[in-house]
């Protein structure tokens, strides 16, 4: 079966530390140990304890972990996913700014 995805707007934020856009923190070591993905990319937070932490997003399928130069969107229905840079406006169509 070949569809077209249906319409949605969306706001589409670059994603800024501070800025309240993700979920929570992972700890850097939990997330090498435990994750099956790339790590070289991830956004990394060093706390004033020491602590590297990770921001990530959550979603109905679990947790995605932001990469620098990542992209924040949130749908108009509040559903949360993260785009790259290099895939953000071939996806996305700015209609507003």
């Amino acid at each position: 079966m070949r569809c077209i995805r249906t319409p949605i707007k969306s706001t589409v934020y670059k994603y800024e530390l501070g800025k309240g856009f993700e979920d929570g923190f992972e700890p850097y070591s939990e997330v090498v140990t435990k994750g099956w993905f790339v790590t070289d990319n991830l956004v990394k937070v060093t706390r004033d304890n020491g602590l590297i932490v990770c921001p990530y997003i959550n979603h109905r399928r679990g947790r995605t972990f932001v990469c620098e130069n990542d992209y924040v969107i949130v749908d108009d229905d509040g559903t949360k996913h993260l785009c790259g840079h290099d895939k953000i406006f071939d996806r996305y169509e700015i209609i507003e700014e």
